[in-house]
Formats: structure tokens, C-alpha cells, sequence
């Protein structure tokens, strides 16, 4: 089974540069609240490092 991690989205992308805005879509979340489990791979982890003001890692599974 592949190690997965939970990405919960905290923080809201008003006022913030267009290319957070895209990490945050390219990751699947765009409203507040709303959870993903996402492959823990190094370019969802720097996906995640790159807006870690806006998302925290909820869980991680495996």
C-alpha cells in the first residue's frame, strides 16, 4: 500500500499570488475546510511546503 497523507485547507486564496492559487487547485482544494488524501510523494510534500501557510497535513497513513 503507497503512503498517503490528509491536506485540509485552513487558510483562504484571497489576496494571494496566482501561482498559490494554482498549487491549491492542482492539489484539489479550493474551498476552505475541504480535505484531500493525496500520494505522499516529494512533489506533492513540496506542493504542500509551497502553501503550508494555507493547508496543514492532517494525517498521515502507511
Amino acid at each position: 500500500m503507497a503512503k498517503t497523507i490528509v491536506v485540509k485547507q485552513v487558510g483562504s486564496p484571497i489576496r494571494r499570488p496566482a501561482d498559490q492559487r494554482a498549487t491549491l487547485i492542482g492539489l484539489g482544494l479550493n474551498k476552505m475546510n475541504r480535505t484531500r488524501e493525496l500520494e505522499d510523494t516529494p512533489s506533492v510534500r513540496g506542493m504542500v511546503r509551497k502553501i503550508s501557510h494555507m493547508v496543514e497535513i492532517i494525517e498521515e497513513k502507511g
